[in-house]
Formats: structure tokens, sequence, C-alpha cells
């Protein structure tokens, strides 16, 4: 009976390591299974390749630093580039690919407003997954949320065309320029650029002499120069992206236009000012999104120089690393990684009243921390607090950038007060 009763004790004692043995392998087989995709549509080659790779990398880096803080919800976090060769058929393809058989519930991108927009409309608001773009900046994105076209789902890191067009008027004005031709591509980023601009320098008491568009990665633009030359111009706005602009500014400046250049934020980009020529960039003048002073921006940097070498030079950057953090801190409070739960959360880990986290690991395990104990955060990012309004909009800052001893230089800063106070004169006029 003894022997009996060890006998079963024994096998019991195994029967119940082996249980605990097999829950602690399923236990492990789960968390290594447990990941998070994260979608992305960026223009990786075509016109904009010279960006488009620089900002994958800027996402990459922030979908990194959650990962190195334990993931969204303790499970890692994977992303998944597509590219939409600059074509809104492409990019439509490549957002469904990834809603449907990658099921991410959000989709950082495009760069293209009229990539973004088919994306918008198409794949990403029918599915319920939200979407942040880093780069699309045309106000028709907030003329559909406020007729209910977006349901919310659509968010951007980025401030519209108009103050962008505005502040580039005004610092047309103060440099003396009284007849502007453009050039401009032909999209929606570029049409409503260039009709804001053409808006505010009037109203400034300046000439617009003619407004040319061209279409994208066409080998010359001799026909389009030789159009906005006809107007006798004292200065040229090129709205373009880096390899069809320089392109266009090399033919420019070949058939004896101008140099005194005004360029739109596409174009601060290192492989736009080797390709045409640091000696030809002397006097021109280019706006771009701003980042103010501060930790959080301070942090972003030190990490891509860290991770990268070189400093954050380029457009879409910063914009891109807070669109991917706010998308990964809106998954870490709402628990879910689904769309509706994300558009929900956006607005949480911003805007408010929290305590301030940063951009890089150590910020999003802050985050994290203070999430699990049921405080609230405010996400300070790449690009300063960010805030977005009703239609997912954001207001920020700019700066001036130019070419100094051949490399890119910042002129001049505009926070969001001159900013202000410049669009209130304006509309008054």
């Amino acid at each position: 009976m003894k022997k009996t009763i060890i006998k079963t004790a024994v096998t019991i004692g195994l029967l119940s390591t082996a249980l605990c043995l097999g829950n602690m392998s399923a236990q492990a087989q789960a968390n290594k299974s447990c990941e998070i995709s994260v979608g992305s549509v960026l223009s990786i080659t075509g016109s904009m390749a010279a960006i488009g790779k620089s900002i994958g990398d800027a996402a990459q880096l922030a979908i990194d630093h959650f990962n190195e803080a334990g993931g969204v919800n303790d499970c890692k976090v994977k992303f998944i580039l597509r590219d939409d060769q600059g074509s809104p058929n492409v990019g439509v393809d490549a957002a469904k690919t990834l809603v449907e058989i990658e099921k991410v519930p959000v989709i950082l991108g495009a760069i293209q407003s009229g990539v973004s927009l088919p994306i918008l409309t198409s794949v990403t608001v029918p599915s319920k997954v939200t979407q942040i773009s880093c780069c699309a900046s045309a106000p028709i994105f907030t003329e559909l949320a406020k007729e209910g076209g977006t349901n919310g789902y659509w968010f951007r890191t980025l401030p519209t065309d108009r103050p962008q067009a505005i502040v580039m008027a005004s610092i047309a004005k103060e440099r003396g320029y009284k007849n502007v031709a453009i050039i401009h591509v032909n999209s929606d980023y570029g049409v409503s650029l260039s009709k804001q601009f053409k808006l505010a320098f009037e109203k400034m008491g300046g000439k617009v002499s003619g407004v040319t568009p061209y279409n994208q990665e066409q080998a010359s633009y001799r026909a389009e120069v030789n159009s906005a030359l006809a107007g006798e111009p004292d200065a040229l706005f090129l709205i373009a992206f880096p390899a069809d602009g320089a392109t266009a500014a090399r033919e420019w400046i070949s058939y004896g236009g101008t140099q005194n250049l005004l360029l739109s934020n596409a174009l601060r980009a290192d492989e736009f000012v080797n390709a045409v020529g640091a000696q030809y960039l002397q006097n021109a003048a280019g706006i771009d999104n701003a980042q103010i002073e501060g930790e959080s921006v301070e942090a972003f940097n030190a990490s891509w120089k860290e991770k990268y070498g070189s400093e954050p030079n380029g457009p879409g950057l910063h914009t891109i690393y807070d669109a991917a953090a706010v998308a990964l801190l809106a998954m870490e409070q709402s628990g879910k990684a689904d769309g509706t739960a994300i558009r929900d959360a956006v607005r949480v880990v911003t805007g408010g009243e929290g305590e301030a986290v940063y951009p890089g690991a150590a910020g999003f395990a802050k985050a994290k921390d203070l999430i699990k104990q049921g405080k609230p955060i405010r996400y300070y990012g790449a690009t300063g607090p960010i805030s977005f309004d009703a239609n997912g909009d954001v207001t920020g800052p700019y700066l001036i950038w130019g070419v100094k001893d051949g490399k890119l230089s910042t002129l001049d800063k505009w926070d969001n007060q001159r900013v202000s106070d410049l669009l209130a004169t304006v509309d008054k006029e």
C-alpha cells in the first residue's frame, strides 16, 4: 500500500511538473507571438526618394525606442513600411495590403497630400484605422474633417499649407520682391501652397507674374521654366520635391532666371542642395516646420545623432517620429491595438495637463509606468508640445532656412505667436 501511495504521489508530482512546464512553455510561446504591427506608406522611390528613406528611418527610430521601453502593452512592435512610389494608386494598394493582410490598426503617412487623401477616404476611414501623417499639409483634410468625412480617424503632425504660404509671402515682401513667379508640383500640396501664397502676396501689395504647374519625374522642365520666365519675375517660388526641384532649379538658372529663390519645405534636404550646387543658392530662402527649443526636441536630436551619426537635417524627420510616438502612446493608453481605440486615445496623451514625457526609450518607459499607475501624461515631442484640434490639425512654429558655406543653415525662426499675429493681420486686410 505504501509503495502504491508513493508511486501515486510521484506520478502526481511528475504530472504537476509537466503541467507547470507546459503552462510556462505556453506562456513563453504566447509572449513570443505577442506582436503588434504598425503600418506606414511613404515614398521610398520616385521623386521623393531623397527624403522618403530618412523619414522612414525616423519612424523606425520611434518604434525601436518603444520596443526598448518594453513594447506596447508588453508586446513587441513591428514596423511595416510600404513604398507608394509617389503614386496615389500604388499608395492605396499598399494601404489595403497593410490593413487587409497585415491587420494594422494605424497607418503613418503618406508624404504627399495627393497620396494621403485617397488612402484616407478609400482605406483607413472605411476600415476604422487611424491615419497619422507627418507631411500632408493640404487644407482639404481640414475641410473633410469639418464635414465629418474623416470620422476622427485623421491626424497630422505638420501644420497646414496656409500659414506656411503666408509666412513665405511675408519673407518675399521683406526681401523687396515685387514680381514673383511660381513653379509648383501639380498635386494637392503644390496647388494649395501656390494658391495661398498668391492670395497672401497680392494682399501685401506684391504681384505674381505667373503660376506654372509641372508633372513629376520628367527628364526636363524646360517648357515650364520658359513659361515662368516670360513674366520677367524678380524672384521664383519653387514648390517641389528634391529630385524634380533640383532639375527645375538647374534649368531655371541655366536659362538666366534670377537666383532670388523662395523654396518650399520639402526642398530642405542636402540632396537638393548638392544637386543644384550650393553656389547657386546663396540668395535662396526656404521654409520648414520648426522645432522650438527645449528638452523634448533635444532628446530626439541626440537620439538621431547617436543612431545615424549626423544631425536630423531634412523635412519630415521630427514630424514622423511624433506621428509614430503618438500612435504608440495612444495604444498603450487604450490597452488595445485597435483603430478606434487609438483614435479616441490620441488626445488623451497629447494636449492635456498630464505629466510631461519626452522622446526616447527612457521617456516612453516613464510614460508606460505612469499609464499603468492610472496617471495622466502629456507627450512633448520632437517638434515640441503637441495638441490636435477637432479636425486633427496642429499649429506650430516655422524656420526660415538658406545655404551658407555650402550647407543648410537656419536664417530665422517664427514662433507660434509671430505666426498667429501675421495671420491675423492678413485676415484683416
